[in-house]
Parts: C-alpha cells; structure tokens; sequence
C-alpha cells in the first residue's frame, strides 16, 4: 500500500466535514487550510501553544535588565536577560486585570509597572509590589501572582519559548537542524553574528503561505527576475541554482528543512581560497586593509557577505534564510506580520563598520520595504489567499520532486532544491501536530 492509498478524496460536498488533519495529504493540502477561522484558532493552541517558538536572539537582550516585547502565537510576551543573566519570556499580562505591563519594544529597566493599578514586578516576572495591600490581606498570595512565565531555551543564542511544559527539550525538537544552524552563525567572518537591525510588515494571507516559501527554490527566478537583473554577473551566476544538481533540499525532520541554494557557501570554513571575491566589495577590500585587517580575515568578512549558502527553515516560526532571520507571527486566519532581521558580525569598530553598512545596503536591496525582494514575494503570498477563498476543496500542490526524493546518507529526504520537500515536510508536522491523537 501507498501513502496515496491512505489520503482521502477532497471535494466540494466534504471538504468541510473533513477533520484537519485531512485536509494535508502526501502529495497536496486543501485550500481550506488557508481559510478557516476554526483551523486558525486550533493552530494557535495545538501548535503555537504546544511547541517551540522563536523569541529572539541573545544580541537583542546584551546584559541584565535588557528586554524585548514579542509574540508566542497571539499571546503578547516579554523576553528578558535578569539580574543573574538568565533569559526569561514573561506573558504581557497583569495578573490583576490582564492590562498590559510593557508597550515598548525594547530597552533596559529594573521591572515594569502596570500602569492600571501599578502592581509591579520584576525582571523574574515576580511580583514585587502592590498599592495598599492591606485589602488583599487573607486573600492573595504574592508568591503566586508572578507574570506568567514560559519555559524558555536557546541554542547558541537562538532564544526559544514555549506554553508547554511537557515540550521535549529544545535540542531534541531542533535535531539536525542544529548542524546546519551552527553554519548559518559563521557568516559573522570569524566573529559571533547580532542583531544590527529590524523590519516589519503585514501580508494578508495565511502564515502557513509563508512558511512554505523560504525553501522554496522553484519561485525564485521568475518571481524575482526585476532583482536578478538590479544585481552584477557574480552575484546572478552565484544563485544559478535551478538546473545545479548539487543544489538540494532536505526535510530535517520535524517540520523542519533547508534548501541549499550556493553550494560553495553552505559551509563557509570550507575555503580552499580559488574563489575569486566580488568586484563589488573592491572598496569594502580596500577600506578594511587601511584599517589594518588582514587578507585572511578580510576574505572570511567577504565571502560572508550574503551569508551562508541555505536557507533553513524551523517549524512553526522562523526561517535561517541565507543572511537574515524571518520571523511570521499569525495575526487571523488571513493576515501574518513578518519581521526581517539583519545580522552583522559582533567585531571591533574599525570592521563592524563598514562590514555592517555594506550588509544593510545589501539586505535593503532585497528584503528592505523598498527592497526587489520582498514586495514581489507577498504579491504572490496574497494571490494564493484570494485563491483559496474561492474555492476551499481545491489543492494546493506540494507534489514537485516527489519522483525523485530519495534518502541523503545521514537519512534525510532530499530532492531538488526547486522541489517541494520543505513543504510535505512542514505540512506532515502539522498533520500530526493537528491530529485529535
């Protein structure tokens, strides 16, 4: 028997009698995926409340007392580095009236204060004081007042939070994600990666569309042919992957994949120095010798320019992708916001510099709000809502490469990276995570 044999036939008169689950098949998902209201409200709890989101990363909270405010699903919550250094994910919630605690979206403080009635607490989420407190005398508990607190985890600085306490621990759930999350942080040149910078904006459509996009190396060259032309012959030639058969795809196992779209790049301590540098960065080259840099580092900074050659993709949140984070947080059924972080190497003026401002002008060209990149990309991340409204039982296809996925050495399903594996593998995660079992 098939795993076709196994799926289900999707209609017009069933498809809303179908459980979820059986709307994702091997090959192809129902379009109600896209536009339940009820499918929507039972993610927010059987996966944005049940396993690992992406927070933040550890260069956003620097010492004790930074804070950052975010989003676990819909919940509103605030990631903190308290006074011991530890990083804590606290849920924006008074414990009075539920009034939120803090509106900025980042900084440094002692505490935070309800402005309501000003119950206070602490960076522990501990509450600390209450106005007139003889009323509560016999009646509450301090101690068991605290802000809500998420069980929070990171891996080399890559902060996660979750509602479940049972989760598995976070490196289990990353798995062989990390090998590949640990050369996506050398892109720093030989320095840690931060934080150097922030944007977001709305898509009205499902956040699952988006998902599906960072591994998908099938739209590439035809949704954003305007950037290939804006881009010099080095760079273009760089990301000819489509025709490449060492460009690949491997689901990683829970929901998660990576795409490799410059195969050089993939590990960038993989250098046996016949590469020639981009012409391009000829001023960046010069400007880092007259500060004293030497040819060796100069080459690692340079050659991470356009980070690593993959993009990964984690279930449910978050996409290591080439150079930056994307980050999807689901507002309703049809509208996501997303947030595009840049990265830039920790290092010493003299490199962060102009390091760091060549990077900017290079994530702005592509993922900036002005950028070829990613005004192209949510065109067609709202085309395939407005699709999928009409017509709830049709599929969604996910079925490219499928006659040719095989098992890499280590046990990956992989194919093509212009064939669909990121996809069935992000969709059987939630099948299984959206099974009544």
């Amino acid at each position: 028997m098939s795993i076709n044999d196994l799926d289900i036939e999707i209609t017009a008169d069933n498809v809303h009698d179908l459980a979820p689950a059986d709307l994702v098949q091997s090959d192809r998902v129902a379009g109600r995926v896209y536009t339940d209201p009820e499918i929507f409200e039972l993610e927010m709890k059987n996966i944005f409340e049940k396993t690992w989101i992406w927070v933040a990363h550890e260069s956003e909270l620097p010492k004790p007392g930074s804070f950052k405010s975010t989003y676990v699903g819909r919940n509103p919550v605030i990631v903190t580095r308290d006074r011991r250094g530890e990083f804590r994910t606290l849920v924006n919630r008074c414990r009075h009236r539920g009034a939120s605690v803090c509106e900025q979206p980042s900084g440094q403080a002692n505490g935070f204060t309800c402005p309501y009635h000003a119950w206070s607490y602490g960076l522990d989420g501990k509450l600390r004081g209450i106005p007139y407190p003889d009323g509560y005398e016999g009646v509450m508990d301090k101690k068991d007042m605290g802000l809500k607190t998420l069980r929070t985890e990171s891996y080399r600085g890559i902060i996660f939070a979750t509602f479940n306490e049972d989760a598995e621990p976070l490196e289990e759930f990353l798995g062989d994600v990390k090998l590949w999350a640990d050369r996506f942080l050398k892109q720093g040149g030989g320095y840690p990666i931060k934080v150097i910078g922030t944007h977001r904006f709305k898509f009205k459509g499902n956040w699952k569309i988006q998902l599906e996009n960072t591994t998908d190396g099938y739209h590439f060259p035809i949704v954003h042919r305007s950037w290939m032309a804006s881009v010099d012959a080095e760079t273009a030639d760089m990301l000819s992957f489509m025709t490449d058969p060492a460009s690949t795809c491997h689901d990683l196992g829970n929901g998660h994949s990576v795409m490799h779209m410059v195969p050089e790049h993939i590990d960038l301590d993989d250098d046996d120095g016949s590469e020639p540098l981009q012409p391009r960065f000829d001023d960046l080259v010069a400007e880092l010798k007259s500060a004293g840099v030497d040819d060796e580092q100069i080459r690692k900074l340079v050659r991470s320019m356009h980070g690593t050659g993959s993009n990964l993709n984690l279930f449910p949140n978050v996409g290591l992708s080439s150079a930056f984070f994307r980050v999807l947080r689901p507002i309703s059924v049809d509208e996501t916001v997303i947030e595009h972080v840049a990265l830039g190497p920790d290092a010493p003026a003299e490199i962060a510099g102009p390091v760091i401002r060549e990077r900017l002008r290079i994530h702005e060209n592509f993922q900036g709000p002005f950028g070829f990149g990613t005004p192209d990309d949510a065109e067609g991340w709202e085309r395939v809502q407005r699709g999928a409204q009409t017509s709830p039982e049709m599929p969604i296809m996910v079925n490219r490469g499928l006659n040719r996925e095989t098992l890499a050495p280590e046990g990956w399903p992989t194919s093509h990276s212009t064939d669909e594996s990121g996809m069935r593998a992000a969709y059987q995660m939630w099948k299984k995570m959206m099974s009544d079992d």
